[in-house]
């Protein structure tokens, strides 16, 4: 058991100048790194998880040297130092996942004249998309050959498409311009 100890021990060793290159690069994480638990002390960095290790791993060393250790505890407290191990390795692994993660980037609230404006320039797509529907429709009816009429069915389906897409989208304008409004 003691060479066991000692081989964890050396293990968390060697985690520690990568965790520290890790944490000044990456800096504080926005939340807990780790479940509460897996670690206690609930960091946002590794070093701290480290040595929460590290203290687990002294205080077995500690109760196998007064004689107190016993073998059940041992195993569990191990097995746990394992999984903790573990679980700091694969978030060094993934930094590079991390760093390519996209960042949260809170919306700021349109204003009032913003919406209205936003609305305005909907309005006058919403009246070009239909202009153009109603052209692309006569043409379709003037096109007498099968192999004339395809596209434009297919130029017609796609314009229609984006007139509804449109007509969604000042809905949502419209809505939350009566939430503002209802707002003050």
């Amino acid at each position: 058991m003691a060479t066991d100890l000692s081989r964890l021990s050396t293990l968390v060793e060697q985690l520690i100048p990568q965790a520290t290159a890790l944490d000044h690069q990456r800096g504080e994480s926005d939340k807990p790194l780790f479940d509460h638990q897996l670690f206690h002390c609930r960091a946002r960095l590794l070093l701290p998880c480290i040595r929460e290790i590290q203290q687990e791993i002294s205080a077995l060393q500690k109760e196998q040297t007064a004689g107190n250790l016993q073998i059940a505890r041992a195993s569990y407290v191990c097995e746990k130092i394992l999984t903790q191990i573990q679980a700091i390795q694969r978030e060094m692994a993934t930094k590079q996942i991390r760093e390519a993660e996209p960042k949260y980037v809170v919306k700021q609230r349109k204003s009032l004249h913003q919406l209205y404006d936003e609305l305005a320039q909907h309005q006058d797509w919403e009246r070009r998309l239909a202009a153009m529907v109603k052209d692309k429709t006569f043409e379709l009816e003037q096109a007498t050959q099968v192999n004339q009429r395809q596209p434009l069915q297919q130029q017609l389906i796609a314009l229609e498409g984006r007139l509804a897409r449109c007509q969604q989208a000042m809905a949502g304008i419209e809505q939350a311009i009566v939430r503002r409004e209802r707002q003050g």
